[in-house]
């Protein structure tokens, strides 16, 4: 009888323990994604901000919003799934691989192996998202019992 009892509470200690755990990484999540978020919408505040006071945007600072705008979708389909597909993350250093070349082939003027380095990476990394489109349609993962990917 006392081994019953005793067992019975360690089973609803170690539910509520697993009930406050799986809340505070829940809060912190939510924290941690609200935080990222603000940090990209202040960041992208202040490169509009500085563009305006110039008086002129160049190609790479409207680049460096789109930049922008990729990382604030990633945040928003992490919030909404609780899963971040790698190739948003691939396509962010697609973006900001093409505002280097941009940046390179103004500043340099003449061809030189930096501009076949920065071309070759973003070749690699549109392969690598051709690769995991590939995959996940050929392959695609499926529910697991407890409801999550």
């Amino acid at each position: 009888m006392k081994l019953q009892q005793t067992d019975m509470l360690r089973q609803r200690i170690n539910r509520f323990s697993e009930t406050f755990g799986n809340l505070l990484v829940d809060a912190f999540h939510y924290l941690a994604l609200f935080a990222i978020g603000g940090a990209i919408v202040w960041s992208a505040v202040f490169a509009f901000y500085g563009m305006v006071t110039t008086g002129h945007a160049l190609i790479e600072d409207i680049i460096l919003l789109f930049i922008y705008l990729e990382l604030g979708a990633m945040v928003g389909i992490y919030f909404k799934t609780n899963h971040m597909p790698v190739r948003f993350l691939i396509y962010v250093a697609i973006t900001a691989l093409t505002r280097m070349l941009t940046a390179d082939i103004q500043v340099i003027r003449h061809p030189d192996q930096s501009i076949l380095y920065i071309s070759g990476a973003i070749l690699l990394l549109t392969l690598a998202i051709l690769v995991i489109r590939y995959g996940s349609s050929r392959f695609p993962s499926g529910q697991t019992d407890g409801g999550s990917k």
